[in-house]
């Protein structure tokens, strides 16, 4: 009797070792996989760092380009609203890295409420995306209002730099907010596009260069735009 039940004792205690050492394997697995996991969030976010200096934004007015070859059209050209800023990648983790693959710009424009007869403000936006752009050089960001959205906005054909009232944008690198900008001086904790008091307006759209007659021109001068496929 005493030999059976030291028989059941030691099968009964393997079974209980072999369950340790299972549950034992799995908590191990599971914290290696946490502390994997930790590790490459880490490395990635050291990879995903740059640090930009940009520049306030500028206006100018430019003329609707006339392309040659075609002396039977008559017209006169408009004026488009060039809203631009320089800025230059001045960082970047890992330090061998010459190019960013992707940069993104979310530009603000605070303008006059064209169907309103009182001074309120409408809010315009555009999300640019930008590829390949270069460390360490000066390249510029931009976005435009075409001739018909200076009509609308002033009334008029000209497009001063009285159509808007305020510009303002972020830059992000991999969804991470990395600088911000705006015409009227710095940008407090929270920028003045985020005021209750702005409503967002789509009938007068922003564009990017891409979408304007001048896509071609200037072309070294710009951080090369994304093209969607279609």
């Amino acid at each position: 009797m005493f030999l059976l039940a030291k028989v059941i004792f030691f099968a009964l205690n393997d079974s209980f070792q072999e369950q340790y050492m299972m549950k034992f394997q799995q908590r191990t697995s599971a914290i290696l996989f946490v502390l994997l996991s930790i590790f490459l969030t880490s490395g990635l976010h050291a990879q995903s760092k740059v640090a930009v200096e940009l520049d306030d934004p500028i206006f100018e007015e430019l003329k609707s380009p006339e392309f040659g070859g075609n002396d039977s059209k008559k017209w006169d050209a408009k004026d488009w609203l060039e809203i631009e800023v320089e800025f230059e990648i001045t960082n970047i983790l890992p330090k061998d890295s010459k190019f960013v693959d992707n940069l993104t710009v979310k530009w603000y424009v605070a303008a006059t409420d064209p169907d309103s007869k009182g001074k309120r403000y409408i809010l315009l936006e555009k999300v640019v995306e930008h590829i390949n752009v270069p460390v360490g050089e000066k390249v510029v960001t931009s976005v435009y209002l075409a001739p018909s959205a200076v009509l609308r906005l002033s009334g008029g054909d000209r497009a001063g730099e009285k159509v808007i009232e305020t510009v303002g944008g972020e830059i992000l690198f991999n969804g991470q907010k990395v600088a911000q900008f705006s015409s009227k001086g710095k940008v407090g904790s929270t920028p003045w596009w985020q005021s209750p008091n702005l409503s967002r307006y789509d009938k007068i759209p922003l564009r990017s260069k891409n979408e304007t007659p001048f896509h071609y021109f200037w072309w070294d001068r710009y951080a090369e735009n994304k093209v969607e496929r279609r």
